[in-house]
């Protein structure tokens, strides 16, 4: 089993393998040299990973609302519809 790979995830057991191997031996001073790598990324046949850095600061601590799951909208993705899907949160 690969570290930090969910068990049931199929797409992060081919991803994270080859991520791993672009980014290893070097020390990441900075977040634009991780994104780099990673989008460098690609094998012969044809995997390429694209890389969205997130800076946005989250708080830590808050409670969902007691109908959350049956208020959220839910898309699921038309490849991998059990692995891949969008939350829609509705703008308050």
């Amino acid at each position: 089993m690969l570290t930090y790979c969910s068990k049931y995830n199929p797409i992060e057991h081919r991803l994270i393998p080859h991520v791993t191997q672009a980014c290893q031996g070097v020390v990441f001073k900075c977040v634009e040299v991780v994104k780099e790598l990673m989008s460098r990324t690609k094998t012969k046949l044809g995997l390429r990973v694209t890389v969205n850095v997130i800076d946005q600061v989250y708080q830590t601590g808050r409670k969902v609302a007691e109908n959350f799951k049956e208020n959220m909208p839910i898309i699921f993705d038309d490849f991998l519809p059990q692995w891949n899907y969008t939350a829609v949160p509705q703008i308050c």
